[in-house]
This record gives C-alpha cells, structure tokens and sequence, in this order.
C-alpha cells in the first residue's frame, strides 16, 4: 500500500465525481487510502461509498477529512463555484485541481489557494477513465515543488506522472499542446480520407498504412522541435526549393474532387514565402519562422486605435 509521511493509512478527498473523478476516487479506494468524496449530484457517491470510502455532505466537510484535496469538474466555472463554498476551509490543505483549463486559470487558482493558505498543484489528465490507475493515463502536474514532492508516490498510483515546474499554468500548456496536436493531425487525417473515398480507394485499408507510415514521425517530430530551438533548420523533408514543387499537385489533386486544400495552400504560401526570402535549402521546420505572432499583432492593433 502507498503511504503517505509515514501514515498506514493515508487520507485523500476527491470533489467531484463525473467518469473522471469517479475513476480517481475509485483507485484511491483500490489501493487502501481513506476516500473521503463529495458530489454536487450526492447519488453520484454510493457506488464510491459502497466500495469504501465515505460520503461528505457538502464540500467543505469534504476538504476537512484530508490535508489532500483533488479536484475534478467539468470546467474552470464548476471550479471556481466550488472553491468559493469551500474558502477557508482550504487553509493548510494541498489543493490538487486535475480541471481542464488554461493556463491563466491555473495561475488564478493559485493565487486563491495561497490568499487562504493552501499549497496549489495544478495537473491535466490524458487518458480514459477505464485507464485511471495504470501507466496508460498520463498527468502533467505542476506548481508548488513541496506539495509534488510530498505527494507524488500518491499522485503516481493514478497514472504516469511528470513534474513540469513551479509555474503552476506550465500544466495546462502541456495538456492544451498535447491536445491540439492530436486534433490538428486527426482534422487532417479526415480531410485525406476524403480524398481517399472520393478517388474510390478503400479509407479502412488506407488508414491501416498509414498507421505504419506514422511510426516513422516520432523521431521527425524531436528533429523539428530541436531544430526550432535551436534556430537551425536542416533540410528534414527535403529543402523546400523541392517540397515546394509538389505543393502544386497535391492541391489540384484536392480540389479537382472538391475536397479541402486550405492548409495545403498555407503550406505553399509559407513555403514561397521562405524561398523567396532566400531559405530555399532550409527543411520544412524553417516555416516556424513564417508563422505570425498574433499576440503581437493584437498588441499593435490596440495600440493604433
């Protein structure tokens, strides 16, 4: 059994109970820690107290039971509702807020917690529920150094964990990054299947191959980071004086079966862009540098008004 500053039986509170916080309070329960739970919707806990672990009338009762709190709900907004009916009944607790949210709201939660007294981590979950508990879920946490250092054997029986700093909002890039990736690419891949069906190819069989085609991506991916680190763009992919002449097809290709080339055309835009400032021997990472900073540009824009 996992223990906690020496204690047999260490103690944790769980706020709310959807699929993802009825996952975390039930591994707690498996691996022999005290649960104390509580849910807005209070049918939500019998299955939890059933199994072990004991029901809070609201949530400030909750936070009393245990110096650990964790907190999961739907959004940023159930949060803050919660926080506000707990108040001070967070002083000298370890809040754990496993929330999607943005970095700014991590940060903001923070300043809450410390206002009252309470050590903040903030963490994202990436997985499914049916995964809590093993290596399969992966946990990004970040903030107070003292409260990850006390509690991350705990923290590890609910998945893979990494520790990304004392910026509490360095969490929720991780995870937000994460996820656009994923949606970026599946977006894309969706778009193709288009173009697959729409030529009268099978997609399932297409998909199969190129499952096997994207082994090779993990290692083109950490020469692209590196290289946009680093500010040296080899030629990966070929140097865009040649990827960029098959820019052209795969558009028409596209578009003569009326299927979305938008990115494409981004690609050749970028692409020429780079060339004819003279970077025509550089890889595809170089096109890092022909992305705008909207941030800037907002800034400027406010700033003509």
């Amino acid at each position: 059994m996992t223990t906690i500053d020496g204690n047999a039986a260490p103690t944790v509170t769980v706020l709310g109970l959807g699929a993802m916080g009825s996952a975390i309070a039930g591994t707690f329960v498996d691996r022999g820690y005290r649960t104390t739970v509580w849910n807005r919707t209070a049918r939500k806990t019998a299955p939890l107290v059933d199994a072990g672990a004991t029901a809070a009338a609201t949530a400030a009762e909750a936070v009393a039971a245990s110096r650990l709190v964790v907190v999961c709900l739907l959004d940023s907004s159930a949060v803050d509702e919660v926080l506000n009916s707990v108040d001070s009944a967070i002083a000298g607790k370890v809040l754990v807020n496993v929330t999607s949210g943005a970095p700014a709201q991590a940060r903001a939660n923070e300043r809450w917690a410390n206002e009252r007294g309470a050590e903040y981590l903030d963490g994202k979950l990436m997985g499914d529920p049916p995964y809590m508990g093993t290596p399969n879920i992966l946990l990004p946490f970040s903030g107070s150094r003292d409260a990850f250092d006390t509690y991350e054997a705990t923290l590890r029986t609910l998945g893979t964990v990494t520790y990304h700093g004392s910026d509490s909002g360095a969490a929720a890039v991780e995870f937000m990054a994460q996820v656009a990736v994923g949606y970026e690419l599946l977006l894309g891949f969706l778009h193709t299947l288009r173009l697959v069906r729409a030529e009268g190819l099978d997609v399932a069989e297409f998909a199969e191959r190129v499952a096997g085609s994207v082994a090779a991506y993990p290692a083109l991916l950490t020469s692209i980071g590196k290289a946009v680190h680093d500010g040296v763009y080899p030629p990966d992919l070929g140097p865009l004086d040649v990827q960029a002449a098959l820019m052209d097809d795969l558009i028409g290709h596209r578009e003569s079966v009326g299927v979305e080339a938008a990115r494409m055309r981004e690609v050749k835009r970028l692409m020429d862009h780079r060339i004819a400032e003279g970077h025509g021997e550089q890889g595809f990472s170089s096109l890092f540098e022909e992305l705008p900073d909207h941030r800037s540009a907002m800034v400027d824009s406010d700033a003509d008004r």
